[in-house]
């Protein structure tokens, strides 16, 4: 739902992904330690792409490599599809004509050794070479690790699928000195560790790889979670600076989203640092100011967001501590023309500067905007209570309309009642756009706390899937947290949360079974083993939050 009209640059194309194929040759280390290698060159220094970069062998895929007859002349796993066998035979050539290794048996089902590579010109037509000494090629022994597209920054960009295949026995690579140099047999974590130290020189995709297979323990491993033939994972990684260098990002990343969001065509100009002296531009009609308050409950600090442009003014969203710097940035970033301040919820990082921001328009010679929000329940802390001069209903809309070029332009945004977090917490959809606002009940790096009798599971819950059912008639595709960088694929990050917080009730209704005469502590060690116990205190509330829940249901229902 994207408005091109409120974007911050000029779209442009990416250039076409061409098509190629990578293989990751590994092996168990030969020495006591053992453990995973793989198999890695340097590229030539005049390579037109990643030159001087350690990689994995691979290339382009050739039109042959698609041909039936090839196809046909090699071993095939069940199920593994022309697309799969192509660049399973892209990758056994690449390794061939790179490092003299041989993916191919006999007949007999005997490896190939080194008089059949000697046998082998690593300039001639490969296939057919094979075909001629007998031999089939091992494409059933290739599997598919994952796929990287290459950034849509790029002048030239790769569509690949990265495969994987275990080492044949009794080879020894040799480089063809051309394209690539100085193989070497390395374990994932002994290569990271060398690029960081400047010796060892990788590209991101390479890099991210490594870093998931140091995970697994031998070459078995690895291959049997490949078995699927499904990628263990897909990417098109996204860049933006950081502390004024480029800095890239997987999907899985916290900063991914907001670079979608922000740069859909993948320019890198967008600058990720958090920012608490002047607002920062997501869109034409959307601003962030991020408040100077970070610690260990508000991540880098709370998101104050202006909607609106000069013409319409601006809507204020979460005007976050009374902090009076904060509030003048915000105002000053406004141009002065706040017409609406809204709280998404009155906790204390959240709805005090409200007052003051509201007071800095009337000092300046303006109106007061209407602080908007709905009041505090009796249910919540000393410390968070808040009162709106008026109450935003459920499904009410807020609209600031203004002239643009074209004629007139609005912004709207649209109330939407989330209790869970706090029983007065408001999400904010804006409606042109198709973007949401989280408040605290949807984080970008964390779970938000449900901290009961303001917080509440179930109540958190069911908002969960309010909340999907909004993004999916709207078409939501980013959500903009109060704390935290944008979060991408909307829909999916609500599932994946509620997929969470339902894993995390089944460790609690285990806990309680466990230890029956247990105590909080007790619990809360048992079901929040993966977080570190200085996180425990807090993880208590929300597991009371949890038992709540899980006692409201009933025993039925556990």
């Amino acid at each position: 739902m994207t408005r091109l009209s409120q974007l911050l640059q000029p779209q442009r194309e990416p250039v076409p992904a061409l098509s190629a194929a990578t293989v990751v040759l590994v092996r168990d280390a030969p020495d006591a330690d053992g453990g995973l290698q793989v198999l890695m060159t340097r590229r030539s220094a005049k390579a037109s792409f990643a030159p001087g970069a350690y990689v994995f062998p691979g290339g382009g895929i050739d039109a042959l490599d698609s041909d039936p007859q090839v196809h046909a002349a090699c071993a095939r796993r069940p199920g593994q599809s022309d697309e799969q066998l192509t660049q399973a035979v892209a990758a056994i050539r690449e390794s061939f004509e790179e490092l003299g290794i041989l993916l191919a048996r006999h007949a007999d089902g005997r490896l190939a050794d080194a008089a059949d590579i000697a046998a082998l010109d690593r300039h001639a037509p490969f296939a057919a070479q094979c075909a001629a000494l007998g031999l089939r090629l091992a494409a059933d022994e290739v599997f598919v690790l994952a796929r990287w597209t290459g950034d849509r920054d790029l002048p030239r960009r790769f569509d690949v699928p990265f495969l994987i295949a275990h080492m044949p026995e009794n080879q020894t690579p040799v480089a063809d000195e051309a394209e690539q140099f100085e193989p070497v047999w390395v374990r994932p974590q002994e290569a990271l560790e060398r690029h960081a130290a400047g010796s060892f020189f990788m590209i991101f995709p390479t890099i991210r790889t490594l870093e998931r297979l140091a995970k697994f323990d031998g070459a078995d491993a690895v291959l049997a979670a490949c078995a699927s033939g499904t990628p263990l994972w897909t990417s098109c990684p996204r860049a933006g600076f950081l502390a004024g260098k480029e800095a890239r990002y997987m999907e899985d990343e916290m900063p991914y989203g907001e670079l979608a969001m922000v740069c859909p065509d993948g320019q890198i100009v967008h600058a990720l640092d958090w920012q608490s002296e002047r607002a920062v531009r997501l869109r034409k009609n959307l601003q962030r100011l991020t408040a100077p308050n970070p610690g260990f409950m508000t991540g880098p600090g709370t998101n104050s967001y202006l909607v609106g442009d000069p013409s319409t003014g601006y809507i204020a969203i979460d005007p976050g501590p009374a902090d009076a710097q904060h509030l003048e940035k915000l105002w000053r970033a406004a141009g002065g023309d706040i017409r609406f301040i809204v709280c998404t919820h009155s906790h204390p990082d959240h709805s005090p500067g409200a007052a003051p921001l509201q007071a800095l328009c009337v000092q300046a010679g303006g109106s007061a905007p209407p602080i908007l929000g709905l009041p505090s329940a009796p249910t919540a802390r000393a410390n968070s209570q808040f009162t709106p001069e008026r109450l935003l209903q459920n499904g009410e809309l807020l609209t600031l309309t203004g002239k643009a070029l074209d004629g007139e332009i609005t912004h709207t945004l649209q109330a939407v009642h989330t209790p869970g977090h706090a029983a007065n917490h408001l999400c904010l959809l804006l409606v042109e756009d198709g973007l949401l606002f989280s408040g605290d009940h949807i984080l970008n790096g964390s779970t938000t706390v449900i901290d009961p009798p303001d917080g509440n599971m179930a109540d958190y819950l069911d908002s969960l899937d309010k909340l999907d059912a909004l993004c999916a008639e709207h078409g939501v595709e980013f959500i903009l947290p109060a704390h935290g960088y944008v979060l991408g694929d909307a829909r999916g990050a609500i599932a994946r949360l509620k997929a969470h917080r339902l894993a995390r009730e089944a460790k609690v209704i285990a806990a309680l079974q466990a230890l029956p005469g247990g105590s909080m502590d007790d619990w809360v060690a048992h079901a929040y083993d993966d977080v570190p116990p200085r996180i425990w205190p807090v993880a208590q509330r929300s597991l009371l939050a949890h038992i709540e829940r899980i006692r409201a249901l009933g025993p039925g229902n556990n």
